[in-house]
């Protein structure tokens, strides 16, 4: 690797490290003063309170990735623009595409570890931290309240429940329906289903079962006897599934959409933005590394001061589009993949048009 390579690099990575660490500082900082009258309240351990924070602390650093890796490309750039070392490596020959290499070498192992980190660190670390945030931070106790509930449980098996309640696992007008080539074999419906553990299936009550033949059909009555269910279905898809996209690792994020679809669910689109995210942002490092080096390359007579306020302006603008962009993916008013890459495609453009412009 050439000198400059390193020389770079270092001074990219090095910045990059640091401003990550301040920033995640005073987040934490913040959050612990308006968080320390619950934490007293609920009395909870100094232990515990230590280990969410550790597990907030990854979070935070991978969150506001985008403005620290702009920041640091802005900062090291402006920093040999202004000491004229742009200039001297400029008429030394070193081409304006050659001087990006560097950065883009380090952003790439930003990029790579902060892949790493949302795809497999960070969702287990969340597991940890949103379980804390549940038992200390939300004083109501979660009650499921949807009415009118289907669910797919195989290929060609439909449930239906009317009502469930989640302090007893128990769901009310029940169904259960087998369709083939568009043909109702059975119906089976109960009054409630409870779920047992120590058979780990649901419990009919109350049942009648009406099997379909081609020109007849058969009934069954039972309302002394439970009769044993096992669908792919527990009480787990009835529990609090608050930020639960946030604590799937990426292996365990395809088997939940996958389960999903095979229930007919309508709130699939929340993990499947959520994926698409992941494998997202680690562009995001390199298209906001070209744009910064880019605006911080030529010296001003007024220092650093303007480089780093445009730095923070344009990663704020980006921030906002890619909260906008993923509202809209979740909402369903555009196709998510399409919004998810929306703030990548436009800046990758704002990139172009830019460099175009800048000295050479």
């Amino acid at each position: 690797m050439h000198i400059l390579d390193r020389y770079i690099i270092k001074k990219f990575l090095t910045t990059f490290v640091f401003v990550v660490i301040i920033l995640v500082s005073i987040v934490l900082i913040i959050t612990y003063s308006e968080r320390n009258e619950s934490f007293i309240k609920n009395d909870v351990p100094g232990l515990e309170i230590l280990g969410y924070f550790l597990n907030y602390a990854p979070y935070i650093a991978n969150l506001i990735t985008p403005i620290t890796v702009f920041i640091a490309a802005v900062f090291v750039t402006s920093k040999l623009a202004g000491h004229t070392e742009i200039i001297a490596m400029l008429a030394g020959g070193v081409s304006f595409p050659r001087l990006m290499r560097p950065y883009f070498i380090g952003a790439s192992v930003i990029a790579l570890v902060s892949f790493l980190f949302t795809g497999w660190v960070i969702p287990n670390a969340n597991k940890s931290r949103i379980a804390f945030e549940k038992k200390y931070f939300d004083n109501k106790t979660y009650s499921f309240n949807e009415r009118d509930i289907h669910f797919k449980v195989s290929p060609t098996s439909y449930v239906y429940l009317g009502s469930y309640n989640s302090f007893k696992d128990e769901g009310h007008r029940f169904t259960l329906e087998e369709i083939q080539d568009q043909k109702v074999l059975y119906k089976l419906s109960a009054r409630t289903v409870r779920w047992d553990t120590s058979e780990m299936a649901w419990k009919a009550r109350d049942w009648h079962l009406r099997e379909f033949e081609e020109f007849s059909e058969t009934y069954q009555y039972e309302n002394s006897e439970d009769t044993v269910l096992r669908l792919n279905m527990t009480p787990a898809d009835f529990g609090n599934n608050k930020s639960l996209e946030q604590t799937l690792t990426i292996n365990e994020l395809n088997d939940y959409i996958a389960d999903l679809e095979l229930k007919g669910a309508d709130n699939i689109r929340i993990y499947t933005v959520e994926k698409y995210i992941r494998f997202m942002s680690p562009f995001t490092a390199l298209i906001l590394t070209f744009i910064g080096v880019i605006v911080s390359s030529r010296k001003t007579r007024g220092g650093v001061g303007f480089q780093i306020a445009l730095g923070f302006l344009i990663a704020f603008v980006f921030i906002i589009l890619f909260i906008a962009s993923k509202s809209m993916a979740e909402t369903g008013s555009t196709n998510p993949l399409l919004a998810v890459w929306m703030p990548n495609l436009i800046f990758s453009a704002v990139a172009m048009a830019m460099y175009k412009i800048v000295p050479k």
